[in-house]
């Protein structure tokens, strides 16, 4: 029984050193950023006996949990890539040599200390790389979300210089409706207003971009030509920017608009025939196409234009419409720019990171996403305040912040560490008594053994 007794007591000091690292390991990570404390959890060893009448001790034996789930008090920042989860969920980091390896391991951290390092690219304070999803010309992530191989390592400073093509044009546009008609204006063969052959009855332009960042405008004439109905035409300012034979006159598009006794748009009579193809553009949202000239001074050979032109909902004035007041352009919308260099970042609680530009633009390059398990305290643990999916935590889903019971980002924040001094400090106050009290039951059956050698 002494014997059985001494390795009780052998146990309970491995079990209750095991528990003081425990909290050492709490204790000095207080300040790190995301930190999860862990708890001991102590379970008894148990001897099997088939005598009721004797007792055979086991021991202790001391597990260590890390309670991942849970949430830590958000600290706001000055800096602009402090990110912090405010609910479930993590971020999705590779601990790897470069950002160009695909080999290193894919982890998941709560830790949103991030910099930039010399190459542009966001990494925390253990070297992980921050990955997202890179986002297309109109601002959406891609189809497949739950594929690691979209997931890209963040790199604001590669969008310096670039440009987008204009590819969305959406006006407001109010022509009045007591217009005088033309009795002139040619409807079968569109291109008096481009020609300069007839004087619109309104004109405004509006500024594009093509694939190379260069800037044209492109001029929206109508003239009245019915009761309710106006014919209208798109063409450049420059017609020498468009191959001539394709467009005359730089005449990209022409139709007719339809409104309503109510003033508002009557799309489905309505319609808007593409000048390069000779063929009807579905109203709404089909493309009207052309192609820019590479005989121009610059010898500049650029994509081709296309532009869908938004007239507004069907049978409302959201668009163009036609009332009283005079004709007039009350808003308008064009995408794609020149862009210069980058000079900053924003992120916002969607998690997605705009890229900030010196001539005061701005573009949406990326976006984060938030990683969860159905049981994130099952994760292991990794170097770098960093975890790593294990048969206990399940696989990991991708959503976007917000979503599915994903916490949103929280930029300009870091989430602080969730240990509590006191607590610690209490608990090894009390790992260190019964630390003491296993080397009691040592020094015991020390005594019970001598006095057996004494017989």
């Amino acid at each position: 029984m002494a014997f059985t007794a001494l390795a009780a007591g052998v146990s309970g000091l491995q079990a209750f050193t095991e528990g003081v690292g425990v909290i050492a390991d709490n204790i000095t990570n207080v300040n790190t950023i995301g930190y999860k404390e862990s708890r001991s959890r102590f379970s008894t060893l148990v001897t099997e006996t088939s005598a009721r009448a004797s007792y055979s001790p086991g021991g202790v034996r001391a597990f260590a949990e890390t309670l991942v789930s849970k949430q830590g008090l958000l600290q706001p920042s000055n800096s602009p890539t402090d990110l912090a989860i405010d609910g479930a969920g993590f971020f999705v980091v590779r601990n790897a040599d470069s950002a160009e390896s695909t080999d290193g391991e894919l982890n998941f951290t709560r830790a949103g200390a991030f910099t930039q390092d010399d190459e542009g690219f966001f990494r925390n304070t253990a070297g992980l790389f921050l990955l997202g999803w890179k986002l297309d010309a109109a601002g959406n992530p891609p189809a497949n979300q739950q594929s690691t191989s979209i997931l890209e390592p963040i790199n604001i400073k590669n969008l310096n210089g670039i440009s987008e093509a204009t590819s969305n044009v959406v006006m407001r546009i109010n022509l009045q409706a007591s217009t005088a008609l033309n009795a002139t204006y040619n409807t079968t063969t569109p291109g008096d207003l481009a020609s300069g052959a007839e004087t619109a009855d309104f004109e405004t332009n509006i500024q594009i971009f093509d694939s190379m960042g260069r800037e044209h405008t492109v001029v929206v004439g109508a003239v009245k030509t019915a009761a309710n109905t106006w014919n209208y035409e798109y063409y450049f300012d420059d017609p020498t920017a468009l191959v001539a034979a394709d467009h005359p006159d730089g005449l990209i598009g022409s139709g007719q608009l339809v409104f309503n006794t109510d003033g508002s748009v009557n799309i489905g009579s309505s319609s808007l025939t593409d000048t390069l193809t000779g063929g009807a553009v579905t109203l709404p949202g089909g493309n009207l196409t052309f192609n820019y000239s590479t005989t121009t001074a610059e010898a500049v050979d650029v994509d081709n234009g296309s532009l869908v032109i938004d007239f507004g909902t069907d049978g409302q004035t959201d668009g163009w419409s036609q009332f009283e007041t005079s004709s007039s352009l009350i808003s308008s919308s064009v995408n794609g720019a020149s862009f210069d260099s980058v000079n900053g970042i924003s992120i916002d609680n969607d998690g997605i990171i705009s890229a900030l530009f010196n001539n005061g633009l701005a573009k949406k390059a990326f976006q984060l996403p938030v990683a969860l398990f159905n049981n994130p305290d099952g994760l292991q643990r990794r170097q770098g305040n960093a975890y790593g999916v294990s048969d206990n935590s399940g696989e990991v889903t991708y959503q976007k912040a917000g979503f599915a019971g994903a916490g949103g980002v929280a930029p300009n924040a870091l989430e602080q560490s969730t240990v509590d001094l006191a607590n610690e400090f209490s608990e090894l106050i009390k790992v260190q008594r019964a630390f003491s009290a296993s080397t009691r039951i040592i020094t015991t059956a020390d005594q019970i053994l001598e006095e057996l050698v004494r017989i």
